[in-house]
This record gives C-alpha cells, structure tokens and sequence, in this order.
C-alpha cells in the first residue's frame, strides 16, 4: 500500500498548470444603483467597464463569438448589492424561450454569473437568467457538482429587443458569504448558452479537457469597503391540508417558521422550527423482491438546500429522519396491532454550514424525532394499550473539511443518532481525501470510515474503506480502484449501505472528444471491469467486464448502447438472507440502447430497449424491456411528457421463503422459478402563464406481476439449487404478487414576491396488493379503482422576510 500511495503521488506532481493569464473586470462604486427593469438607461451603466470577447468551450473549444451574437456584461456595486447588466446580442427569432418554474432551465438560452467570493476556484456561486425571465440558481464544487437545491432571493428583469435580449440582476450580499476585507478580489465567470445549437461561451477562456472549471474563471476587482450585512430572513407559513377517504373527511392546519441567520460573514444558520412537509411529492414505489430496501429521492426542501457538506462520504441519507419506526411491538397471545405508524414525525431541525477565506468548511447538523408509539388491542378483554416503537431521537451530524490546491480537499466527518431508552444508538466516523494535481488531470480519492451500534448485545464495530486514483483529464482516462467493508459495518441508522463484507476490485479506462468530428458533437466510449469477493470468509463472489458508447449527433440527437458480461460463476450472498449461505447463478449478458432526440422540435422522443440472459446448462431465463417517452412542446408556455416502460422477466429464480410462512420448516430456503411482467405510465405536463406562477401535472401508474411456478426448489449448501424436497406452492402461502399503484398530482404555485410564495395542490391515491397474479392489467386497473381513493387538497403560503428590508423602513420612518 505505501508504494501505490508513494506512486500516487508521483503522479499528481508530473503535470503542472500553466499559469493563464486571467481577464480582469474592474468594478466601481455608485451612490445611485441601477433600476432593475432591463432598460439599459441608467447613469451608471454609461461609464462601467466591459466583460467582452467570449469564447465557445462547446461544442467546438476556443472559437470567438459571431459578430451579431456579441455580448457586453458590466457590473457595479454599493453597500447592499453587486449589480450585473448584460446585453446578449442576437436575431430575436434564434432566440429560443421557454416559460418554466424556477431552477428549470428547459429548453431555452441561458446566461450565467458565476461569482467565487473565496476566489478558491472550488466553491461557486452560480445565477442564471432566461429569457423568458425566468431564474436559477446553484452553490457549485468540484465534489458535489452543482446544487440546485439551493435557492436565494435576488432580483432580475430581462427585455427581449430587436438585436438580441438584456438582463439586469441585483445580487444582495446577503445571498454571497465573504470575509470583512476592506480591499477584495472575487473569482468571476460568465457563461452564455445557445440552446438551438448547444453551443456555450465564457468570459474567460475554459479548458473544458480538466474537470475542474473554476479554474479558468476570472477575476471582479474594485470591491472596497463593503461589509458583509446581518444575514437574517424569516420564512413564515401557513398550511391547511383536507384530507377525503371512504366518506370521512379530515382536515389540519399548520403555522411555522424556518429560518436563515447569518453567525458569521461565513457561516448560516438554517433552522425549521415546526417543520411542514405536506407538500412533499410522492415516492416512485416499485415492487420490491430483492433482499435491499428501496432508496427514495429526499423531497423535503429543507433537507435538499445548503447540504453539500453533508454530503461527504456518502454516510448521510435524509429519508432516515422521519422514515418507519425502528422498532418492534411485543404482543402476547391473544393481541393484535391495530396501529403501527408508518412514519416519525421530526419536531425540528437546524444546520450551521459555511467555509472561511483559507477553505476550512464546518458543518453542524441536528434534526429532534417525536417518541412514537403503535396501538395494541387485546382480543379476549378488548384492552387497549400503547407501545413505543420509536422513543424521542436526536440526530448528528459533524463536518470539518479543508480544501487545498484549487481542486483538493480531505474531510473529517461523524454522525450519530442517540435514542432514548434501550433502543440502539449508532456513531459513524469518515476521514475522506480527495487529491488532484494542480492542472487537474490525475487524481486520487481514499476514504477510511468505522460504525460502531450500541445494541442490547453490546457494541457492534465495523470498518470500511475506498481507495481509487487514476487520470482524470484529457481524451484519454483510466482508473483503478478498491473498495472494503467488513461484516460489521453498518451505517443504516443515518446512512444507507446495501451491503457489508466485501473486498472489491475496480478498473475503467475511457476514450472522449472535446471538438467535434464530421458526425459528432461528443463522443464518449469506455469499457470497466470488476472482481469481488466476500472478505470473511475470504472467497471469490463473482466479477464483470462492459463497454459502453454514447454520442451527440451535428443535429443534436444522442444515442448510446452498453454491454454487461458476467462470466463463470457468480455467488449471491444477499439473496438467501441467512449469513453465510449463497445462491449460484451463471454466465450472464446484459444489452442495451437507447435514443434522446432533439427537444428543440416541437416533437421529441426518448426510447431504450434492452436484453438480458443467461448460459447456464439447465436454464433458459431471459428478459427483455423497453420504453418509450414522446414529448410534445405546444408553445413557449405549455408542455407534455408521457412514459411508458414494459419489462418481462421470464424463468427467473428467486428467493420466497420465510416473508410467506407456510409449513416449510424455518431452515430451509426456497427458491421459486417465477414469471414478472411490470407496466409504468407516468403522465407530466406543465402550463406556465409566465415565469412567476403556473400549473404542472404529474400522474404514475406502476403495475407488477409475479406468477411462481408450482414445483419449488430448496437451497442446498454448495449453492445450487434442488426440488428432490418436493416442495410446492401449496406448502407456502401463496408467494405470487399482484402489485398496482396510483398516484395524480396537480399543482398552482404563484411567486407573488421574491422568496414569497402560494401553492395549492390537488392529490389523489391508490394502492392494491394481492395474490392474483393472473389478472390482466385492465382487470388489475379495476381492482384498483374498487379500492376507496384518497383526496387530499393543500394550500401553502410562504413569506419572505429579510431582516434588512425590515430595518431599513424603520430607519427610513425615524428619519
């Protein structure tokens, strides 16, 4: 290991930047800040400096704009905001518009101001305008990409003129974190994308071979004597909810807060201190009959905003707060559970995060779960009694991260979760590194990370660790990597792992182009290949090699295809659910392709087909899927989506003991030879009067169907299956499936002020389980509807407040 670290590093030293001279904007004071009405008028835009002379980075690297698509940004500032104007050059009819909701770019031009207050080339913050007026905003970093869940109160206006299309943006200082320097200078970028052609511009010169693009911004000079102000804003909202099923109608109503606070010039403070999560969006549930649970997307704005520290190592998943009760009801003979509650509700939350002018990043995280309990209902007396299965629980998160060099960090982080009572408590700890040389073409990444339970048994401590380092720029790129955790590690509490006990090896190399060919805008093939093992006890589990190809045509269109070949034996650990037995399968190959045409035509299509089998002797398993999504965009303001996805799995074998009961004795493990076929339809559509406030629609059908042939197998100890037991169906009860699910959705939302907002949302739902996997979808779809529906209607309101608003009418009335 310390030759390959030693080697490492070797590496990282061979290649270094070659100094670049930056473009420089040189901003002024005013004492009259410009109106934000996209009018070009005012006094001070008549004497500032000009950003000028953008290049394309894509798809052709280094071309100098086209004499009528010019464009002239010039920028100013005074004690409350920086301000940006922009005159986008351009023929009114290439101009491609599209009104969407906010952080939707859509298909439509865009320009961006990138701003980098630390002038650290890693920590971005990103505004964008459209012009249909639309805005967008992000916090970027090499390690997290961009986040689009974070979203700050600035204001914009856009104006579409005969020679192209003008922006005016006012960026409070509220919205950025800087130090208290009496002189700055802050990193600066400006992006301009045309979307009838892809094609991208910046400012200054990209180099769009290194993955770090924050190396190439620019730099805002001139700032002096500003100060970072009292960031504080208050969110208040009200909520009411009316809930109809089976003739009985409910109905709850919601007043809150959230928070933001500005501790230092650096660092926030985001509170909710009575959450409200009514408007969350429902989860895409799918039939599952693997041996892991399903990960679902976090929906709750306050968990997707300001999070990228939280981020690091991958050992935090929101869901877990608030999810099922991690416990379970001990009942005597004669009792039932009448009520078991589904979820937790989460009393508060807050989240300090921020990084300093040196890189140092701190997070804090904690989040307060309600005790909770399920109802038990003796039979014979009619009792009634409440059992916790979820005792008051406090969740933690800690975060220390240094970035170093432009484009490297290593991080420090822990998480916790404490319960009261006996239930188990869990701690996780991650020291992380993340190392590039400076021009950014090699890298390493290495993680080392320990669990330790606290459980009625004691404490359980598990450990794990990652390791890859490769090229990481450039036409060409390769890595190799391994990954290890043993059979203790577990970080489920806070985190999400499928898997534990494993020694992992990795290996890719890829081939990309950055200009254009005669059929091609990009371009990108690379083949992988893995090796697993079990780490105790140390045998081999199975391993895969693949390619894979994809591509943008001259006329936008992309295509790819990907083939996946697992060799010889293959040892599935997880599949039987009992440590230390394995399930053998054989020789599988995996195919498939998939077409995007161009969304710029009012008619567009995405389609994929795949296929799937095996070579084993004694088995002719095989599996075919595809889908279908036609797009239609009737104007500028109105666009639908449909999907639609088969998939057939015909022969498969797999595990059904133990979740069916039955008469089969607890130690031996079936397996059953069964039949899925799965239909989705899902429905999207979005109406946007204008860029404040519209309508949107999403729906989702999800019906899945498994039919086990009547002969079961037993699961023998060498892996391999056997039906000399003689086991049926009729020795279980019945495992096949009949699994349908309903869910609409239809929304107005109205931005009636900056950081305000109304939504009012209509929902219903449906769900049916049973065991009539012989039922066709239009038979399943009517049993569905005889399930009784539930309507659910909501409407919010959210109201922004800045604390320096505030403050300045007072002043303003005093004065």
């Amino acid at each position: 290991m310390f030759r390959i670290l030693s080697l490492a590093l070797v590496l990282l030293c061979v290649t270094q930047l070659t100094a670049q001279d930056k473009k420089v904007l040189q901003i002024s004071r005013t004492n009259t800040p410009p109106k934000i009405d996209g009018v070009l008028d005012d006094a001070v835009w008549q004497n500032a400096n000009e950003a000028k002379d953008f290049t394309q980075f894509k798809p052709e690297v280094g071309t100098a704009e086209n004499d009528y698509q010019k464009t002239i940004v010039k920028a100013t500032y005074d004690n409350e905001a920086i301000y940006f104007s922009a005159y986008l050059y351009d023929k009114p009819e290439e101009i491609m518009k599209q009104f969407n909701s906010r952080d939707n770019f859509g298909q439509q031009d865009f320009f961006g101001i990138i701003i980098n207050p630390n002038n650290d080339a890693q920590n971005d913050t990103e505004f964008f305008l459209f012009p249909s007026g639309n805005q967008a905003d992000a916090i970027a970093s090499p390690s997290i990409g961009e986040d689009f869940g974070w979203n700050a109160v600035w204001v914009s206006a856009v104006k579409i003129v005969e020679d192209g299309w003008i922006i005016e943006a006012k960026i409070p200082y509220s919205t950025l974190r800087f130090s208290n320097q009496d002189v700055q200078t802050w990193g600066l970028q400006f992006h301009r994308h045309f979307r009838s052609k892809r094609s991208q511009y910046t400012w200054n010169p990209l180099d769009p071979t290194k993955g770090n693009i924050g190396l190439y911004h620019g730099e805002l000079r001139g700032l002096k004597n500003i100060e970072p102000p009292t960031r504080l804003s208050f969110y208040p909202f009200a909520s009411a909810i009316v809930e109809t099923q089976d003739g009985v109608t409910e109905d709850s109503y919601n007043i809150g807060l959230d928070i933001k606070y500005g501790i230092s010039e650096n660092f926030t403070l985001d509170a909710t201190l009575i959450p409200d999560f009514s408007q969350a969006g429902f989860d895409d549930v799918q039939l599952n009959l693997g041996p892991f649970e399903q990960q679902f997307a976090e929906q709750r704005q306050f968990f997707t905003e300001g999070v990228d520290l939280f981020t690091k190592g991958n050992l935090f998943y929101s869901r877990r707060i608030g999810s099922a009760p991690t416990g379970s009801v001990s009942r005597n003979d004669n009792e039932v559970v009448d009520e078991f509650p589904e979820t937790v509700s989460m009393l508060n939350a807050i989240k300090i995060s921020g990084r300093t002018k040196k890189g140092l990043g701190i997070g804090i995280f904690n989040a307060i779960t309600e005790k909770t309990s399920a109802t038990v209902r003796d039979t014979l007396t009619g009792l009634v009694r409440k059992e916790v299965v979820e005792p008051l629980s406090n969740y933690n998160i800690l975060v220390v991260d240094q970035q170093f060099n432009k484009n490297s960090s290593v991080s420090l982080i822990n998480t916790n979760v404490t319960r009261n009572g006996h239930f188990r408590d869990a701690n996780v700890t991650g020291l992380l590194l993340n190392l590039n040389n400076k021009s950014n073409t090699y890298g390493l990444e290495a993680s080392g990370k320990m669990s330790s339970l606290n459980i009625d048994t004691g404490t359980l401590t598990g450990y794990s660790s990652q390791f890859y380092i490769g090229k990481i720029g450039g036409n060409y790129r390769y890595s190799i990597g391994h990954s290890f955790a043993d059979e203790n590690y577990d970080i489920n509490d806070m985190g999400i792992i499928f898997q534990n006990n494993y020694s992992n090896f990795s290996a890719d190399a890829s081939y990309r182009i950055f200009e254009p060919t005669k059929l091609f805008n990009n371009m990108y093939v690379g083949i992988y290949g893995n090796y697993n093992m079990r780490y105790k006890p140390n045998v081999y589990a199975g391993k895969n090699v693949g390619v894979e190809f994809n591509a943008t045509t001259k006329k936008l269109h992309g295509f790819g295809a990907n083939i996946n070949l697992q060799p010889g034996k293959q040892l599935d650990f997880f599949g039987p659910r009992v440590d230390g037995r394995y399930f053998i399968s054989e020789d599988w190959l995996s195919t498939s392709a998939w077409i995007s045409s161009n969304y710029n035509y009012t008619f567009a299509i995405d389609a994929n087909i795949g296929y799937e089998t095996l070579f084993e002797p004694g088995r002719d398993y095989t599996s075919y899927w595809y889908g279908l999504s036609p797009r239609i965009k009737f104007n500028e303001k109105f666009l639908v989506v449909y999907s639609f996805d088969y998939d057939l799995e015909e022969k498969e074998r797999g595990y059904i003991h133990n979740s069916y009961g039955g008469t089969v004795p607890d130690d031996v493990i079936l397996y059953g030879q069964r039949d899925q076929t799965t239909i989705e339809n899902s429905l999207s559509g979005s109406y946007n009067f204008n860029s404040y406030h519209g309508l949107t629609l999403t729906f989702r059908n999800y019906w899945s169907t498994v039919t086990y042939e009547n002969d079961l197998y037993e699961l023998q100890n060498n892996g391999r299956l056997t039906q000399e037991s003689g086991y049926t169906k009729t020795d279980t009860s019945n495992p096949d499936v009949n699994f349908n699910t309903w869910n609409l959705d239809f929304g107005y939302s109205w931005q009636f002020a900056p950081g305000s907002q109304l939504t009012a949302l209509y929902r219903n739902q449906l769900f049916n389980n049973s065991s009539e996997s012989s039922k066709d979808y239009f038979n399943s779809l009517e049993d569905l509807f005889n399930q009784n529906i539930k309507h659910t209607f909501s409407l919010k309101v959210v109201y922004f407040i800045d604390y320096n608003n505030v403050k300045n009418i007072f002043s303003k009335n005093n004065s």
